[in-house]
């Protein structure tokens, strides 16, 4: 059974930093592309970062580019830096696996496995 589960998250003062990390469990996932989404109250859930494990290209979201950083270390752990937090990037951060054509790593159905989220929470 494949299993996402995501850690790292917390209370942080605005400009301060997390990392967050997502362990995968029950496959590898060598030939996967990686995301991390997040959803804050009342809003839909968004694309936030991407990497493509095979040939480690990341993707970001506008609004964390330059702030941001997604990483892996082997074939079952991915890391989302988080520097410079602002108080809008408050919100559940869930972690996600799936097989996608390059371009599409932004879109909730490319993904077919899921964490059950971390929360972050930035303070003013």
């Amino acid at each position: 059974q494949v299993q996402l589960v995501e850690s790292g998250g917390g209370l942080v003062q605005a400009g301060g930093s997390l990392r967050l990390s997502c362990a995968a469990s029950g496959r590898t996932f060598s030939s996967y592309g990686m995301g991390w989404f997040r959803q804050a109250p009342g809003k839909e859930r968004e694309f936030v970062a991407a990497i493509i494990w095979g040939g480690g290209s990341t993707y970001y979201a506008d609004s964390v580019k330059g702030r941001f950083a997604i990483s892996r270390d082997n074939a079952k752990t991915v890391y989302l830096q988080m520097n410079s937090l602002k108080p809008e990037d408050t919100a559940v951060y869930y972690c996600a696996a799936g097989r996608f054509n390059s371009g599409d790593y932004r879109y909730l159905v490319s993904y077919s496995y899921w964490g059950q989220g971390t929360q972050v929470t930035v303070s003013s």
